[in-house]
């Protein structure tokens, strides 16, 4: 488990069997294909072999796909963790020591800092890995994106035109980057 340090109510988590449902809904949303590479709904059978065949292993896989959670008072005043969403660590390049980042929050949980306290054990999680840099490719026009990766340190670095589908036509984007401290320079 990853726990967010500065909201102890969120954690990652690995994807498990259970969470079949979850994925298919997020992923057969066509609401949420235009933030990613998604055309097409998928099998439940497709994703519970994707499930299946995810070792968390980003070396092996080129990828890993963590589960958000967030802890969560029941009627009975009891707590449970209930999943609201994926942190991913996509396109990871091995060589270059960075990988793509993404986040995906229900949209009922939205606008309650859960995915910026994801996002924060996200961006812990891939220094773990003695990754270099995170990087984020985010439409021009997502406001609530470009405020978070601002608070959370990133930098614009590049412009993309036209570089992703609208709803009428193409949209610009911009590549978000963060440099991740070494062990030797967090030690500085």
């Amino acid at each position: 488990m990853i726990y967010s340090s500065e909201n102890p109510a969120i954690r990652l988590r690995a994807l498990e069997p259970e969470d079949l449902e979850l994925v298919y809904r997020i992923e057969n949303d066509p609401t949420f294909w235009r933030h990613g590479a998604t055309t097409v709904p998928y099998s439940r059978y497709a994703l519970r072999q994707f499930i299946t065949d995810c070792t968390g292993d980003i070396y092996r896989d080129g990828q890993v796909r963590l589960v958000v959670e967030f802890l969560k008072e029941t009627e009975r005043h009891e707590t449970q963790w209930k999943a609201i969403g994926f942190a991913d660590l996509v396109n990871f390049d091995a060589i270059h020591m960075r990988a793509e980042i993404g986040l995906l929050i229900l949209p009922e949980y939205q606008g309650c800092h859960h995915g910026e306290a994801a996002m924060n054990a996200l961006c812990h999680y891939a220094q773990s890995l003695h990754l270099h840099q995170i990087y984020a490719i985010i439409a021009a026009t997502n406001k609530p994106a470009t405020q978070l990766f601002t608070r959370l340190g990133f930098e614009a670095s590049a412009p993309l035109r036209d570089w992703l589908r609208g709803e009428d036509d193409f949209v610009d984007a911009v590549v978000w980057q963060r440099a991740l401290p070494t062990a030797t320079t967090a030690a500085m």
